[in-house]
């Protein structure tokens, strides 16, 4: 269970007074890879190294750190009562290499082939139009469950090396089951994307957990929600398989927020209690 930590925040003006209260509150860790939810000020502005959001009526924010966050970053709130802002320091962390083979060469180094070349553009505009999302509902506060059991096989931030050739870090955390195993949903919110047949990630689905903070649920064997489904935690949102790029029946589950790749499991522990 991770701690709400109260951020003390300094001046960042002499017009701004310091507040005898901290403007904000957060549960998580300054950690790569990890998220905070916080509340603070509605509609303070809130930045967290390079990039500024807002918080919702009722002061929800959540926010979070890439793999390869720099050792520190600025942690501001910008609000009608003034500016506060911390530099804190970002943990740094290690991590595996892990060696794939045997994968089907296309699946490494797709052919240059026109058309394939013209659906693969087409699926990453599908999908960078669904991390777009901004969903009002606070999904993310409920707490976060494991969406398949089994045995893990691939861990966040491992550096990939496929058929001999290094590749991208791995960003999602690899739960080997059969096919045909349930996946539920791990948190409430809205689906904004559910394709059977993506090129890499086959059977896809993202799940918008409020704020744009999504969910990532790749190589499924059956999608069995449609856009615009609100899910609840629990809910059954498709079942293991083993399509796209893969070598076994598994589910590779990512989460995301803007364009920061968030470690899932740093979501399991997370408490807001001490935040409403």
């Amino acid at each position: 269970m991770i701690a709400a930590l109260a951020l003390t925040l300094m001046a960042a003006s002499p017009e701004a007074a310091p507040a005898a209260d901290a403007p904000i509150r957060c549960a998580g860790e300054h950690r790569q890879g990890a998220i905070l939810v916080c509340r603070t000020v509605p509609g303070a502005q809130v930045t967290l190294g390079d990039l500024t959001e807002s918080a919702d009526g009722e002061g929800w924010i959540v926010m979070g750190y890439h793999r390869d966050a720099p050792s520190h970053a600025v942690f501001r709130v910008r609000h009608e009562g003034g500016v506060w802002e911390r530099r804190v320091e970002v943990e740094p962390r290690e991590y595996e290499i892990q060696r794939i083979d045997g994968l089907p060469p296309a699946m490494v180094t797709p052919p240059p082939d026109p058309a394939f070349q013209a659906r693969l553009a087409r699926e990453n505009r599908t999908k960078g139009a669904a991390y777009t999302s901004r969903w009002e509902g606070h999904g993310f506060l409920e707490g976060f469950d494991w969406p398949v059991t089994g045995r893990i096989t691939g861990v966040y931030g491992s550096q990939r090396v496929l058929n001999g050739e290094p590749r991208r870090p791995h960003y999602g955390i690899d739960i080997a089951a059969p096919t045909g195993t349930p996946v539920e949903a791990p948190a409430g919110g809205v689906v904004t994307l559910a394709d059977p047949d993506m090129y890499w990630e086959g059977g896809l689905i993202f799940i918008d957990h409020g704020q744009g903070f999504t969910g990532v649920f790749m190589h499924l064997d059956t999608v069995d929600v449609e856009v615009g489904d609100i899910v609840q935690k629990g809910d059954v949102i498709g079942t293991v398989g083993a399509t796209g790029r893969v070598t076994g029946a598994h589910l590779d589950w990512r989460v995301r927020w803007r364009n920061r790749q968030i470690d899932p499991e740093a979501l399991l522990a997370l408490d807001v209690s001490d935040l409403r």
